[in-house]
């Protein structure tokens, strides 16, 4: 089991007429992802409503902040729960017996345009053994063929951008590694959480993108950005792309300054908690959706 503890800190700038947030900065609550305390603190005393989504267990903190400072402070300690297989035995699922809550996720989308690059992923991909290995090398051809460079893209970017920039940050791999996924009808969703065990070289710890493919029963996670440790991604929300599921969406004329994160590994004998590490295994922090059929 792997123990992370978290901190959290926002800070806004609201003009005269005020703004409204939605926030997605609450570790999700899963079968796999135990959240055993937290607390979120706001330097203004305004209403909030948190919303928790019954399929995803994402959660969305909504509020109107006042005119002035606005600090949002959220600390979490979260225990996760890894699904471990051996590649080998995790297959690709035909669309046919895909869950009706997964067909959702192999078609285009805004930042993940799969229409656009199914000659290219059939070409480089399609001849590959299909199953884990296959998006996994996926995987390692955005690794290799994009460059992680910070700040060189923004919220209009998408996977066919990055395509041809060959530039990116972490959502921008995220995008292209859906898209080509998508493109050969594999299941591929947009991740956030935190870059616990990023390169020092890329800065402070910030807010992650990474993928989830589903492959055999569940959500296998992938870090095309290669920054990450994915044992030790703690998951926020799930979405088609960054557009379901940005750390914070904001409705008014506000001035935001950079996020301060903290992430760090609690490794204690006592309560079998070990420290992140990478593996050969497949790794997944979902519970499993059993693949079905159609029924005539």
């Amino acid at each position: 089991m792997i123990r992370i503890e978290l901190q959290i800190a926002l800070n806004y700038q609201i003009d005269q007429q005020g703004a409204d947030f939605v926030f997605n900065i609450h570790a999700a609550h899963t079968a796999s992802q135990n959240i055993i305390f937290e607390n979120l603190s706001l330097s203004q005393d305004v209403p909030t409503q948190i919303h928790t989504d019954p399929i995803s267990g994402n959660r969305y903190l909504r509020l109107t902040g006042l005119p002035g400072e606005l600090n949002v402070s959220y600390v979490a300690t979260v225990d996760l729960i890894h699904h471990y297989a051996a590649p080998y035995q995790v297959p690709e699922v035909a669309v046919r017996f895909l869950p009706p809550e997964v067909m959702g996720y192999i078609y285009p989308s805004r930042y993940c345009q799969s229409d656009r690059l199914l000659k290219l992923a059939n070409n480089k991909f399609g001849h590959l053994p299909q199953g884990y290995s296959r998006v996994q090398a996926i995987r390692d051809w955005v690794l290799s063929h994009v460059a992680f460079t910070s700040n060189s893209s923004n919220s209009n970017t998408s996977a066919v951008d990055t395509l041809i920039e060959r530039v990116g940050i972490c959502r921008d791999f995220a995008h292209l590694m859906i898209a080509l996924c998508r493109a050969l009808n594999i299941p591929a969703r947009f991740t956030t959480g935190t870059d616990y065990g990023a390169d020092p070289v890329l800065g402070p710890p910030d807010f992650h993108a990474y993928v989830e493919a589903y492959l055999g029963d569940r959500w296998y996670i992938f870090d095309p950005s290669g920054t990450a440790i994915p044992m030790g991604l703690v998951r926020f929300g799930t979405g088609r792309d960054a557009a379901d599921v940005a750390f914070a969406t904001i409705f008014g004329n506000v001035q935001a300054h950079a996020p301060v994160l903290r992430a760090w590994a609690v490794a204690d004998a006592a309560l079998g908690t070990q420290l992140p590490h990478h593996c050969s295994d497949a790794l997944s922090t979902d519970s499993g959706v059993r693949p079905g059929a159609f029924v005539q």
